[in-house]
């Protein structure tokens, strides 16, 4: 019975995908392009420069809409820097505990 249960969970994890996140440069990309392979993949991290700091490097978790966060977090409207803006409407997860009234009556789109 064990080898049973022991080949099954071995098959099974043999046949599911990994579970990897892309990472992607967002300043090789145009702000559709990078909205796109968001809305693609559903989550990905990009690299993209500060603003306050010269030469440094930030990166961040980028995901297409509120299923893509954990339990406990909801999706809040970002800006990422793209070749072509400097403020891409995108959207990242936020602790739920970070809401305030003001997003509760006037939620973000």
């Amino acid at each position: 019975m064990k080898r049973t249960i022991l080949l099954g969970l071995a098959i099974l994890s043999a046949t599911t995908p990994a579970l990897a996140i892309s990472r992607y440069n967002s300043m090789t990309f145009t702000c559709a392009q990078a909205r796109a392979i968001i809305n693609r993949e559903r989550a990905v991290i990009m690299r993209y420069p500060a603003t306050r700091v010269r030469n440094m490097t930030l990166y961040d978790r980028f995901v297409s809409d509120g299923d893509a966060c954990d339990v406990g977090f909801y999706a809040y409207q970002d800006y990422l820097p793209t070749k072509d803006r400097p403020d891409c409407p995108v959207y990242i997860c936020r602790p739920t505990s970070d809401l305030d009234d003001d997003d509760l009556l006037f939620p973000r789109r």
